[in-house]
């Protein structure tokens, strides 16, 4: 497992990223999907982590047949899709996404929101690991 923590300072708070992540993603798939391609919605429920609270799991599956160029179309299956999971207990974000005819490889994402300059500790550690880290 590769574990790698970027920061980026943004101009604004967390909620109103937030409200600005929602209307891009919604957005995108909008413009995206058509023709068979595009974006399909799988499951949007609620659900709740032990940890972050209440928040929304969102299944989507993303066609991009003909996304692909001419070379690439010759290797991949006819109905080629990225299925992407999303965990959201904002400002805590869970996302993983997986190809299907790779069943074996996926990509997890943790996010976490916070408003600060980005001068804090290692954001995407909790306590216990950091603790961990120390000892060895």
């Amino acid at each position: 497992m590769l574990m790698k923590e970027y920061r980026i300072c943004m101009p604004l708070t967390v909620d109103e990223y937030r409200i600005g992540q929602l209307y891009m993603i919604s957005k995108h798939s909008c413009e995206q999907s058509g023709g068979g391609e595009g974006v399909e919605v799988v499951r949007n429920e609620a659900n709740t982590h032990p940890q972050y609270g209440p928040g929304q799991l969102t299944e989507k599956r993303i066609y991009l047949s003909s996304k692909l160029p001419s070379w690439a179309k010759a290797f991949v299956p006819r109905f080629f899709y990225v299925t992407e999971k999303a965990w959201n207990f904002y400002p805590y974000t869970i996302t993983e996404y997986s190809v299907s005819f790779l069943p074996k490889f996926s990509i997890r994402i943790e996010t976490r929101f916070e408003n600060n300059n980005g001068d804090n500790d290692n954001v995407s550690m909790t306590e216990s690991k950091r603790e961990v880290r120390k000892m060895e």
